[in-house]
Order: structure tokens, then sequence, then C-alpha cells
């Protein structure tokens, strides 16, 4: 099968403007609670009607500080809600939001705002204030203002369109069409500038109608969520706005490193994430049985979680298996579950692969992963599992009014509502970027007869060897980073006699493996790594996983290195994947001892 296509049970309107329903659900339902802020140690509620106030006193706020129909405005900030009451305002002001990242650099931010002609930027706080004030004077012609969130910008711009009447901002959402820019997204490419991607009105209302149809179980009324993903990414932007039409409750988090304890608190009935944090998920919680003398207990329950969801793929399982399953249940799987909230029902994967390890393990625990794909040009996920059509291990199915194909060479083209109008300024990027109206996506992929996606690597990292094997790094990767030592892996070895792979351990992981292992605790981490037990246990790992590739395509030799790669490093992106062109720069010198 090398083409499927789903069709569409709904249509674009003309005059979409993504600021509707901020206006639609207070006039409709003003007491309905729509976001949760953290106060204290608990929680305050934002109903549609206070959400509308706000983006209204914001919206006018714009108009007065001189913005038009159109312009630029860039929000440089971390996830929290004044970045969505600064989105919302933005469209009913007629704007478009620029997207930038908290954790960019000067020069990054410096080319985002030279390059959309930002005309008034809006930034969290003192430290990204330092990155903008980096920036040369005069570079930044177009910009008129920046104002600074912790400083009081949402209550500044409210101030300054006092003065102007309701009516303003309405008659300046009347003028915005479905095909009006409604963002710029600048891709985070590992060569060359990064591209603007624009997305329109229409874009962002296709997709959040599809993902609303697709997990329409989930992303519902009444329901709550944490987003703690980067909103200046375009899978979080979107399924906020998803969420904010369905009317779920949004609660907003930028702290990575207590996520478990925040499901606790908060109680999400669904959960955004990126493959990383179900892996870490996963590894915690077996590190902590592993640490508490509970090892074997958790192999067995996982072990039996995972058979026990790829046998309901293949008739059902067992009275054995089930009965097996139930005693788990018990003892391991409802502790998960009560990790997570208590009333996590499902979760939504998307930023790179997951694995149909992890996908089988986690339904198996009673929390089903739905596993999506897409890009920042396709506004998130053009495919996605649904509780209709599920198949764990793929990306799932287009969503509704989308198609998928396969090139001859094996890649993935798309096309559909949610498919980007074009980079910004850039039409030569753009007309590369698409052949006979198909979009192409630089990953390989295939589609089953039942139009269910998988991915199975990228056309631009696909590992060409000496002896010209193609190897695709992911599914290597990807089964390494489920021992819990292992943080990150990339595999190397193009042009190369064999596959090579460096790997970071997991901080969090050490304290434990040195307790049980009797190791001191001050055993500084370049000792660490020429540990024998701890190689012998990262080698066992590697010959595991070796068994799912040929002999061509095994890992052969490794180099563990003695820091962590991070965002804040520079070697990952904010969605947690790889920057393979500059991890082979700073790590040359340990990819030339793979070879020496």
């Amino acid at each position: 099968m090398r083409e499927f296509e789903v069709p569409a049970s709904y249509t674009i309107p003309e005059d979409a403007n993504n600021s509707d329903n901020v206006f639609r659900h207070a006039e409709q339902t003003p007491n309905t609670v729509l976001f949760n802020l953290a106060e204290g140690s608990g929680w305050k509620d934002v109903t549609a009607a206070e959400f509308a106030k706000t983006v209204t006193g914001v919206a006018k706020g714009l108009i007065a500080a001189g913005i038009e129909l159109g312009d630029r405005v860039a929000i440089m900030a971390p996830t929290r809600y004044e970045w969505v009451v600064l989105d919302f305002a933005i469209w009913a002001a007629g704007g478009c939001t620029v997207a930038i990242y908290d954790s960019s650099a000067a020069e990054q931010a410096k080319w985002i705002l030279q390059d959309s002609a930002t005309k008034l930027l809006v930034l969290d706080n003192d430290k990204h204030r330092a990155t903008i004030d980096e920036i040369e004077q005069g570079a930044l012609p177009d910009l008129a203002e920046i104002l600074q969130i912790d400083k009081g910008a949402v209550e500044t711009l409210i101030e300054r369109g006092a003065a102007l009447d309701d009516s303003v901002v309405h008659e300046r959402r009347k003028q915005v069409v479905a095909s009006s820019p409604a963002t710029l997204i600048y891709t985070s490419g590992t060569t060359g500038r990064p591209k603007g991607v624009m997305l329109s009105h229409a874009n962002l209302y296709a997709e959040s109608k599809s993902d609303r149809i697709a997990l329409g179980a989930y992303v519902d009324e009444g329901k709550k969520t944490l987003m703690f993903l980067p909103l200046a990414h375009v899978f979080a932007r979107a399924v906020t706005l998803a969420a904010f039409d369905a009317k779920v409750i949004l609660a907003f988090s930028s702290d990575w490193t207590t996520l478990v304890d925040q499901f606790g608190g908060y109680k999400p009935h669904f959960i955004l994430a990126v493959p990383r944090v179900f892996e870490k998920v996963f590894n915690g919680a077996k590190q902590k049985a592993h640490d508490g003398g509970k090892g074997k207990i958790f192999d067995a329950a996982a072990a039996t979680a995972i058979e026990w969801s790829e046998a309901k793929d293949k008739g059902g399982p067992g009275l054995v298996l089930n009965l097996k399953h139930a005693l788990f249940d018990k003892l391991v799987y409802s502790k998960l579950r009560a990790a997570l909230g208590g009333q996590c029902e499902a979760a939504v994967s998307g930023g790179g692969p997951l694995g149909a390890r992890l996908g089988h393990f986690f339904r198996g625990v009673g929390v089903t992963i739905y596993e999506g794909y897409g890009l920042t040009e396709s506004t998130a996920a053009v495919t996605v599992n649904t509780p209709d059509h599920l198949r764990v291990g793929s990306v799932g199915r287009p969503i509704e009014g989308h198609a998928a194909k396969i090139a001859d060479d094996g890649e993935l083209l798309l096309r559909g509502p949610v498919i980007f109008g074009g980079y910004w300024g850039n039409a030569e990027a753009t007309d590369d970027a698409f052949a006979d109206g198909w979009f192409k996506t630089g990953d390989l992929g295939a589609i089953d007869a039942d139009g269910f996606v998988t991915i199975t690597g990228r056309k631009k990292e696909i590992i060409v060897t000496a002896g010209g094997k193609n190897v695709s790094p992911a599914l290597l990767e990807d089964s390494l980073r489920a021992h819990p030592l292992i943080s990150q892996v990339m595999v190397v070895g193009d042009g190369q006699p064999f596959i090579g792979a460096l790997i970071t351990l997991d901080p969090e992981a050490l304290p434990g493996w040195k307790e049980r292992n009797g190791v001191a605790e001050d055993t500084p981490i370049e000792q660490l790594i020429e540990n024998k037990d701890l190689v012998a246990e990262i080698d066992a790992a590697i010959a595991e996983t070796n068994k799912k590739v040929s002999h061509a395509e095994a890992i052969k030799k490794i180099r563990i290195l003695p820091v962590d790669w991070t965002q804040e490093t520079g070697e990952l992106t904010p969605k947690m994947s790889l920057k393979r062109a500059i991890v082979m720069k700073q790590y040359a010198t340990e990819v030339e001892k793979i070879y020496s």
C-alpha cells in the first residue's frame, strides 16, 4: 500500500480566526473553568469570562501599541499561562505570533527577529533580556518595543489599551481570514539558517478540529491536562489550542525535573509528552524497584504488561496471562497509575519515535499511549493512533482530511489542510519542500493495508557504512535508551567499516547503581565509566539491541562519555531530539577513538 487518505467530516470557515472560541466560550458558558493556575499549594480557577476579558484587554493594548493587521509579535518565554494569553490576544488583534524558544542564544533570537521583522517582543525575565541585550545595537530596526512578563507585560498592555472600546478588537478580528498567517515557528535545522514555517489560521483550525475528532474521548470538556512541553514548539501549541477549543482545563509548568510529582499532585486525565518523558517514567520506576530490592517483581510485571498488550492485537490474552496481569495490576500497575495522579486515562506521544516496547508496556499498565507523527510544517500531528484505530509501534493513520503516500525512494509524503503554505520569505525552500502538491517530510516510512504509517528512519540521517550498508539509527538508539543507566545514544558509522555509538549515562540512575554494586558514592563519573561491572551492563544492553538488526547494522564498538547531553549544553533540541551535527562536531575525537 503506497497511499492512504481519510476524508474530512468538516469544512474550514473562510473567516476562521483561532481567537474565535475565546469569545464563543465566554458568551455561551461564561462560568466554565478553562485554566488552573498554580497558587501557593493549590490551584486558582480561570473561567471563560475571565479569560476573554484578559485577552480582550491585552489585544486592545497591542492595537494601542501600533500592532497592525499581519504584524509580527514575538514571545520568548517558557511554558506558562501568560504565553497563551498573549497568543490569543495577538490573534484577536490580527497579528502573527512569532515563537522563540526561551533557551535560544542571542544569535538565534537575532536571526528570528530580523527575518520575521518582528515589531514587538514579549520576553519572560531578566535572563532573556540579557540574551536580547547581547544583540548589537541597530541589528533589529523593526523591533519597536520589548516588554517583560515578570515586570508586568500583560498588565502594561491592558492599561495601555484601557481607553479603547472592546469593539476595536472585534473589528480587527473580522479582518482576519482563514489564510491569514497565525504564527511563524522557526525550524531548528542542523545546517544553515532556521526557516520560518508560516502556519495560517486554517492550518491551526484543521489541526485542532482533527485532533478533537481523533481523541475526543480524552480531549473533552471538563477533563484536565498539565502542559509542560515548550509552547514555542508546534506540538504543545497545537494540543493546547485543541484542548482549549474542547474546554479541557489546562494547567502549565516548565519544570521537567519533578514531572511525576506534578502528575501526582495535579491528577491529569491525559498527558502530552515526548518519548523521553515516557522513557524516564519507565526507567525511574524500574530503578526504584531495583533499588528497593523488588527488581525481579517489576521486571516480571513489565514483561507481562508487554505480553498482555501484544496479545490484545492477536486474538486477546488467554486465561493464564489474564490472571498474571490481574496479579501484577495489584502489585505494580496500580502504583504506577497512582504515580501519574490516579485518573490518567491515556497519553499522547509525539516529537520522536516512541517504540513498540514502551507503547505495549504503558498499554499493559492501563495508560494507553496514542503515538502520532508530524512536523512543524504539518502543524503538529498529521497521523495519530486513536481508540478506534490503534496499532502499537505505528504512528497511526492520517487524521481526517489528510493523505499519506510513500515515494519511490521510501520518503513519506503528505497532503491536507494542516500542511503549511510555505517558508517565510523563502520561495526556493518552499518549492524544494513539495513535489506535485505533496509535502516531502524527509522521513522514510511505510503504509500498511489499513492505512497505518510506520516511520523507519530519517532520510538525511541514514548512515551508509564503507561497505555500502544503509543503517537507520533510530531503532538502535531507541532500544538502548530503554536501559535505566543510559540517558542518550548517538549511533555513528557514516563511511566507516562498522557501526559504533556514543553513550551518556543517566545521572539520576547512578546513585542507586553505585549503592547496589558497592561503589563509593563519591566516585567521579570519569572513573565510573571505566568500572568493569558498569561497562558489562552497558555491553549486555548492546548485545540485546544487536539481536534486533542484521550483523552489518549491529553496533560493534562504543564510547561511554563522562558527561550527559542536555538542552542547556546544546546537544538536544527543546523536544529532546539529538542535534547530530553538533554532537559530531563536539565529540569528533571520541568518534575517532571508536575507529582508531
